[in-house]
Formats: C-alpha cells, sequence, structure tokens
C-alpha cells in the first residue's frame, strides 16, 4: 500500500508543479476556450491540461518499474508500457485539437487506434475471472476492447463541462477502483500485492490529485480533450486489465459475486458519464441532429437549471459518483445485503441533496403566475 500512496504523491505533485508551465504554453500556442453559448464558464480559459496530468502519470509509471515490489508488472507482460503508449497517444491527439479543433472523424480514428494498440499490447476483455472462461472470439475480444476504450474516452469527454468536474469525478471513480482491485489482488495472490490496474489508477488518481486545485471553479485552466481523452483510456485500461486475474479458488464466498461480475465496478466508476453520453447521442439523434451537436442538456446542465451553484452542480455528480462507485466497491468488504442497505441509504441522502433546490424553484414559479 505503501508503494501505491508513493505513486499517488509523485503523480500529484508533478501534475500540480507542471500544470502552471502548460497554462503558460497554451497561451502561447492559442489553446484558449472562448466563451459560447453553451458554456458556463465566462472568460476565455486556456486548455491543455491534459498535458500536464499526462506528464505525471508518465512520470510515476516511469519510477514505478524501477521499484521491486511493481517489477512483476512490468516483466511479465507489455501491457504497462502499452498502456502508458496508447495514453500519450491520445493525449497528443487531445492536444491537436485542443490547438486546431480536430473534426469528429478524426478524432475517433485516432481514439480507435489508441484502443486497438492497447489491445495489441495484451489488455483485451478476453475472459471472466470464474474459471478462465472465454467469452469472446479474438476478433470479438479486440472489438468489444475498442468499444470499451473508445465509448470511455468519450463519456468523460461529454461529462467534461464544469470547473474540476471530470478530473473530480476520475478522482473519486478512481480511488473506489483502486480499493476494488488491491483488496481482489491481495486475495487473489497473498504473497504478491502488485497489480497493474492498481498501479495505473493509482497513477492516473494523483493526476487528477495535483490538476485539480488549478481546476476547480473557478479554474484556471481546463483539462481540454488532452485531459479527457487521457482520463477516458487510463480509466478503460485498468479496468480491462482487471479481468482474468482472480482466481475464484482462493477468492472468499464473500467476495465471489464480485469476482464473478468483475465489470460490475467499472461500469459504476463510468456511470455517471456514460449515462450522460448515453442521454446526449439519443436526445440529439431524435431532435434529426449529429450525436456530437453540442447542447445545453447535459445533467451538469440540468443541475444548474435546478437551481444549484456551479460548485454545487460539481459536487452533486460528486457525491452520485461516489454513491455508486463505492457502493459497487462495498462488495468486496462485506456481505452483500449490508451492502445494499449501505448503497440505499446513500441513494436516498444523495436523491434529496440533488432535488433539495427544487422546492425553491417551484416556489418561485408559482410567486411568479400569481403576479401575472
Amino acid at each position: 500500500m505503501r508503494v501505491y500512496l508513493f505513486i499517488v504523491i509523485l503523480a500529484a505533485v508533478v501534475t500540480y508543479l507542471v500544470t502552471p508551465s502548460v497554462r503558460l504554453l497554451a497561451q502561447r500556442v492559442g489553446a484558449i476556450t472562448p466563451v459560447r453559448e453553451r458554456d458556463v464558464h465566462t472568460i476565455p480559459t486556456p486548455r491543455l491540461g491534459g498535458l500536464a496530468m499526462f506528464g505525471g502519470f508518465a512520470i510515476a509509471i516511469i519510477f514505478a518499474a524501477n521499484m521491486p515490489f511493481l517489477e512483476g508488472v512490468f516483466t511479465q507482460s507489455g501491457a504497462a508500457w502499452g498502456i502508458l503508449i496508447a495514453a500519450g497517444m491520445v493525449c497528443l491527439l487531445g492536444v491537436a485539437d485542443d490547438i486546431w479543433e480536430l473534426d469528429a472523424l478524426t478524432k475517433f480514428v485516432g481514439q480507435v487506434l489508441a484502443a486497438g494498440f492497447l489491445a495489441w499490447k495484451g489488455v483485451q476483455l478476453t475472459t471472466l475471472p470464474v474459471g478462465g472462461v472465454t467469452v469472446v472470439s479474438a476478433r470479438m475480444s479486440l472489438f468489444f476492447t475498442v468499444l470499451a476504450v473508445v465509448v470511455a474516452i468519450n463519456a468523460v469527454n461529454f461529462v467534461d463541462g464544469l470547473d474540476g468536474l471530470a478530473a473530480g469525478i476520475a478522482l473519486i471513480g478512481g480511488s473506489a477502483f483502486f480499493i476494488y482491485s488491491y483488496l481482489l489482488t491481495r486475495d487473489a495472490s497473498p504473497g504478491d500485492f502488485s497489480s497493474l490496474a492498481s498501479l495505473v489508477v493509482a497513477g492516473l488518481v494523483g493526476a487528477c490529485l495535483g490538476f485539480l486545485p488549478h481546476n476547480f471553479h473557478p479554474a484556471k485552466i481546463f483539462m481540454g480533450d488532452s485531459g479527457s481523452m487521457f482520463l477516458g483510456l487510463t480509466l478503460a485500461a485498468s479496468t480491462v486489465t482487471v479481468t482474468g486475474q482472480v482466481n475464484p479458488d482462493v477468492v472468499s464466498r464473500a467476495e465471489l459475486f464480485p469476482a464473478f461480475v468483475p465489470i460490475l465496478v467499472p461500469i459504476a466508476v463510468l456511470l455517471i458519464p456514460v449515462i450522460d453520453l448515453l442521454l446526449a447521442v439519443v436526445r440529439r439523434v431524435a431532435k434529426g441532429k449529429s450525436p456530437f451537436h453540442a447542447d445545453r442538456m447535459h445533467l451538469h446542465h440540468r443541475l444548474l437549471n435546478l437551481g444549484h451553484s456551479n460548485r454545487g452542480a460539481v459536487v452533486i455528480m460528486y457525491l452520485w459518483t461516489a454513491v455508486f462507485a463505492f457502493g459497487a466497491a462495498l462488495l468486496v468488504v462485506m456481505p452483500i445485503t449490508q451492502a445494499m442497505w449501505v448503497w440505499a441509504v446513500s441513494f436516498i441522502v444523495a436523491l434529496v441533496v440533488t432535488l433539495g433546490p427544487l422546492r425553491n424553484l417551484l416556489s418561485r414559479r408559482d410567486a411568479e403566475r400569481e403576479k401575472l
């Protein structure tokens, strides 16, 4: 655990220190987000923040490669370096988009290439961790891996609409997934707690932690597509690597359910961004528009319309991410019944907090109608 904590701190410190320099770079190359009708920010803001996040993540991974505790992670396969290179690929793709605003097809092709590279380096959805059951053929494995990675990338991109929102969601969801992967690895291999999934998500959490002080409202810099693509790919890669790691013979009965459904926590971690993505696609296609046509109907926009402040809406999104992500992670630390009770109570609390301003909003509308 101390090694992973060091990875988190190292990634956070490097990201925090590098971000101001990246902000200056963004200003010099013209990577500035203008104020558009659909935007919430009120002044043009530099982007390219993902470049700093990738820098912190990369330094942490390189240091990890020289640690005896994590030696096996790098010697068993090339997956660790594959994730780092693929993360660099989508980050550079995002940098190009932050500067020149690439078209949707170019970005999609770049995302598919990065996801394909991940699969080629061994990061694939191939088996369930129960008896090593192969669930798809080689071609279908490649297809589902690329699909999962591309969906995750665009889901995080879609949810990145308020100061600190995407970084905070990735931080919270990544923390929950780290707990899940660490405990699962500890029980699956008691003599060796090293895990590629835990390493990757630790670096990711650290990068988000170091970037948030610069990105929280009022943001001094946005992560841009360079950041949202980086977050989406690394979240997807860390969750995919869990598949096939768990031996059911050494997993306790209380943990057999989450071991049997290893995709449960990954889904919970990315649930809020994916819901936002799916709603946006359905909404826009139903209106005869492109799925990538921007609007002001995202979940965070709805929270603002409900009466929450900018920071309040972000905190609400954090809360829901924690409810789903940590709620799923509880399945590895307590019986299912207890975990469900905790989740149900948390869900109700989050719902009350979310809908709190609704009563005041309705009261104001009633008062306005009475004046008329």
